[in-house]
């Protein structure tokens, strides 16, 4: 029975690097995953990675408001969750970091040891909020920088990939966001995260200074402040990591919203916008359980 169960654990898929994935992969599409099934959906679905973003997780999970209403304890009880049930690279969002740069230290440690293959956090200032929202500030650029420092002090596996976003673009302009993205590579990100460009022109901006760095474009679905643009454009222009922060959640949202209605009209669930009983064992896994059960009886 030892030697089943540890053949059991040992099948279990090693997560490639992030590194790894940009060079074979690149652009990267990063849909949010706000719970397991998501994620599930996700790699059943052929992607290559996924995100665990801020905004999915505390509206879906809290019913909360994207304005730091949840920090590093909450958010790391479902980015657990989340990672638990995919085997595929995980890039997590670590908002602020959740304080200074103690918290910060402990921000990577935790979610490195969760798995998490790729970590991204912001220099905004506390409450911060989404991205797209208008009344976020920023914290000073060297305040952010020793962030950095202590987060790339902080990570034990040299692969765990560390992204520095700024959200300095809506109080200070382009400009400023793009310097203190130079910034956070020479402290010692691997990557850079310009949040909220406001227009095409602004994203080849960014394309253009930072060519042959990793950077993500955040494709926020639903009324974001960037446009959304194709995989194609996007990596025409250089970003080779593209996030969905909404798309997801937002579709989810609609449906659950339909189901609920339909429950209170008395109209019977449509075929067509569910899925059956064995489909829903099979995206779940049941299959794996029951053999676990055969391989070492039910105990």
């Amino acid at each position: 029975m030892l030697k089943n169960l540890l053949r059991i654990k040992n099948d279990q898929p090693k997560r490639v690097s992030w590194k790894e994935l940009l060079r074979r992969h690149a652009p990267l599409l990063l849909p949010a995953a706000h719970d397991g099934l998501t994620a599930k959906l996700i790699e059943h679905l052929g992607f290559k990675a996924y995100q665990v973003g801020g905004f999915a997780l505390a509206g879906a999970r809290h019913g909360f408001p994207d304005i730091d209403l949840v920090h590093y304890g909450e958010q790391s009880a479902g980015v657990r969750n989340i990672l638990a049930a995919s085997s595929l690279p995980v890039m997590v969002d670590a908002d602020d970091g959740y304080g200074d740069v103690k918290n910060v230290t402990r921000t990577i440690e935790g979610y490195e040891a969760l798995g998490a293959s790729a970590i991204f956090f912001e220099d905004q200032l506390a409450p911060k909020e989404c991205g797209h929202m208008e009344e976020k500030e920023v914290i000073p650029a060297d305040k952010m920088v020793a962030h950095v420092k202590a987060a790339v002090a902080a990570r034990s596996k040299p692969e765990t990939f560390l992204i520095a976003r700024t959200d300095a673009r809506y109080q200070y302009g382009l400009d400023e966001a793009m310097r203190r993205a130079e910034l956070y590579l020479k402290a010692g990100a691997d990557g850079i995260f310009i949040e909220a460009p406001g227009s095409v022109e602004e994203l080849e901006a960014i394309g253009r200074r930072f060519k042959g760095t990793p950077m993500i474009a955040n494709m926020l679905e639903g009324g974001g402040k960037t446009p959304v643009l194709t995989p194609h454009e996007l990596h025409g222009m250089g970003f080779d990591m593209i996030t969905y922060p909404t798309t997801v959640l937002f579709r989810v949202t609609r449906a659950i919203e339909r189901a609920l209605k339909d429950i209170l009209n008395g109209t019977p669930m449509s075929q067509e916008d569910s899925v059956t009983f064995k489909e829903f064992e099979t995206i779940v896994d049941k299959q794996k359980w029951t053999d676990i059960e055969k391989r070492c009886g039910k105990g």
